[in-house]
Parts: C-alpha cells; sequence; structure tokens
C-alpha cells in the first residue's frame, strides 16, 4: 500500500510541477509576463484556459498534502521510530565513551586513520 501511494504522490508532485510551469506569470520582474501582444505571454491568453489551469493546480495540491499525510501515518504506525532515536547520548557525567563496536574481521567499523608515529619528510 505504501508503495502505491508513494508512486501516486511522485506522479501528483511532477504534474503539480508542470502545472505551475504552464501557468502564465503574473509578477513580469522578467518582462515576459505581462500583458502586449505576440511573445511567450500570449500563450495561455484566453481566460479560461488559465482558471482550468488554476483548478488543476489546487486539486494537484490537495491531492499532494493528502499523499503527503498517507505517507506519513503510514510511516509513523510502522513505528520504526527515527534515526537519532539508535544514536547513544554522550556521557554526561565525566564517564569515558563506550569502545566503539566492532566489525566482523575484529577490526573497528571506523579504522584508526591516525599515523603511530608522526611522518615529518626529512631534509638529506
Amino acid at each position: 500500500m505504501e508503495t502505491v501511494i508513494l508512486v501516486i504522490h511522485l506522479i501528483v508532485a511532477l504534474s503539480l510541477i508542470g502545472v505551475v510551469l504552464l501557468q502564465r506569470s503574473e509578477g513580469g520582474a522578467l518582462g515576459i509576463g505581462g500583458g502586449g501582444g505576440g511573445g511567450a505571454g500570449s500563450l495561455f491568453s484566453a481566460r479560461g484556459v488559465g482558471n482550468a489551469l488554476t483548478r488543476t493546480t489546487a486539486w494537484l495540491a490537495v491531492g499532494f498534502f493528502c499523499t503527503s499525510i498517507a505517507l506519513t501515518v503510514i510511516a509513523t504506525q510502522r513505528g520504526s521510530g527515527s534515526v537519532i532515536d539508535g544514536v547513544a547520548a554522550p556521557a554526561a557525567n565525566g564517564q569515558t565513551p563506550a569502545a566503539p563496536a566492532q566489525g566482523s574481521a575484529g577490526s573497528t567499523v571506523l579504522p584508526n586513520l591516525a599515523p603511530a608515529t608522526p611522518q615529518v619528510p626529512v631534509s638529506p
């Protein structure tokens, strides 16, 4: 069920982006959105097409919010918790932190990258 809602969510999001990009600019900040004949501003000059795009945008926005809420509810009911919950809290009373986790080969998960002795170039 989660996969179906996720696919619908992605389709709605991409459709919403496309419909918003099709709409005529009202700000005119770039000089192509405001009135005048010809050019990019007259591509959708019919009032009916503008209203249809506005209504489509509104319905896609409602669908986007609904699928977002549905995905959130499904994720919280699964009870996987947060990624932050798995992180150990730092020691507050001055104790040293626990030893690092050991890998399957006996080495630490994050190897010690610092060399044992400083390697400084020596001129001959």
